[in-house]
């Protein structure tokens, strides 16, 4: 193995990376003993302070997990100015046991449910991000970025699926498919999307949903860290415009027998009785999920009729504007996309409430209502109507005995304390909005 220093990191419940920079020399160590860290650091809030109500903190003595690598050897940081390598980890009780504070923990918790019933679930990602200019981070403001190569054209109006706008990035994003390859990041499709400097990058499928969300977290990390080194800024946020298209982030699932048959697949367009008691399922604790799809305050301004982000807890075939889409598709290839996370969300939590809520329904059978045909904006019913309140969602799963069935309380208990305590923070902020509305006029 190399021996240069690299950093190791763990994912928190935010989906932020915690870690430790390390020497090369003590890489066989870490592989042999893992690293120690805290175990409340899996839930710290967005900013990185504790959070006492989660009971990882002073309840524990604030004592410590052990990070163990979920790589077999650390791979290259290409953006970074001296050469350095990363290793991703995952945290686990000293006792050996599963921490599902952990959010990797919690997917892999869910995962195994199905293992044991002999299923396995296949799952791919697709990515919305915004290529801003250098300056917005500085500036706190997003600022759509100008076309490398000579184009010298700033991306300041919607261009959905241009080649032309993919071309003028040609070297960042040149970088950004040396480096997914350098990573082990399965990218496949670049689409430009319909904001300013918005664009879509699909990972193909996989046979194991943890891989599916490393790869996540690695190409958001990626993203970020090639578009500094070329002068831009790259963001995930929900909504940065609040007149343009959202960051939406949706998930692709599919699920084989020991065999590898695709047990969605009736060899005919509706797919099996599975496959309807799965949306079943996920149309079920929707509601109760939102959190996990939607973690931050500003997630919650995707939410627009009419925005290409679903409002309703509803489904259909090869329709775009339900939360629930079974793409057209060859029968072999039977799947579920799952419509309404925003980019971003936890990689790790979003795929593991999907499973949740699908085996809730597979396994109880449930009956999905009848699919809809158009424009699934245009219905009424409040009772399907996803909650659009940060602090109504987080109210949801904290009170959702069957989350807590698949996910554990600990991890129910831990993320809705972290969530809490970041809906107090913000909202006990005046905006500058309500002092140019209100002061001196009232």
């Amino acid at each position: 193995m190399q021996k240069n220093d690299f950093d190791l990191f763990i994912v928190d419940l935010n989906g932020n990376l915690r870690g430790k920079r390390l020497l090369g020399s003590s890489l066989d160590k870490v592989f042999e003993e893992g690293v120690k860290l805290p175990r409340s650091v899996s839930g710290l809030d967005f900013w990185g302070g504790d959070v006492p109500e989660n009971g990882l903190v002073f309840e524990t003595g604030d004592n410590d997990g052990v990070c163990m690598p979920v790589q077999d050897e650390p791979v290259p940081v290409p953006w970074a100015e001296k050469e350095r390598h990363q290793l991703h980890a995952m945290m686990w009780n000293q006792d050996g046991t599963e921490f599902t504070a952990d959010p990797r923990q919690v997917l892999r918790h869910i995962v195994n449910q199905y293992h044991e019933r002999g299923w396995y679930p296949v799952m791919a990602t697709e990515l919305e991000f915004y290529l801003m200019d250098g300056s917005s981070e500085e500036i706190q403001r997003p600022q759509p970025p100008v076309l490398d190569r000579g184009h010298g054209r700033r991306l300041n109006t919607t261009d959905a699926y241009s080649i032309e706008d993919v071309d003028g990035l040609e070297s960042f994003f040149a970088e950004v498919r040396s480096t997914c390859e350098q990573q082990g990041v399965l990218a496949d499709t670049i689409i430009s999307e319909l904001g300013p400097g918005q664009f879509e990058i699909n990972l193909v499928h996989v046979k194991d949903p943890l891989n599916a969300g490393d790869q996540a977290i690695w190409f958001k990390r990626l993203v970020k860290g090639i578009a500094r080194k070329h002068g831009y800024s790259a963001t995930f946020m929900a909504k940065p415009y609040a007149e343009e298209s959202g960051n939406g982030f949706h998930v692709h699932y599919s699920l084989v027998d020991a065999d590898g048959n695709n047990l969605f697949d009736d060899g005919g367009e509706d797919g099996t009785e599975m496959l309807r008691n799965a949306v079943a399922g996920l149309l079920a604790t929707m509601p109760a999920s939102m959190l996990m799809f939607a973690p931050h305050l500003n997630s919650y301004r995707r939410f627009m009729e009419g925005s290409h982000a679903p409002v309703y807890a509803c489904w259909g075939y090869e329709n775009r504007s339900t939360s629930i889409r079974i793409p057209e598709s060859d029968p072999e290839a039977r799947r579920i996309e799952h419509r309404v996370s925003g980019a971003d969300a936890n990689p790790y939590l979003v795929l593991a409430a999907v499973l949740a809520g699908s085996l809730y329904g597979i396994e109880n059978k449930l009956a999905a209502p009848e699919p809809i045909e158009g424009d699934a904006y245009a219905l009424s019913e409040e009772s399907t109507r996803l909650p659009n309140r940060w602090e109504d969602a987080i109210r949801g799963l904290a009170g959702s005995d069957v989350l807590r069935h698949y996910l554990t309380d600990e991890f129910v208990d831990v993320f809705t304390a972290v969530k809490h305590k970041e809906y107090l923070d913000i909202t006990q902020r005046i905006p500058d909005v309500e002092y140019e509305a209100y002061l001196g006029l009232l």
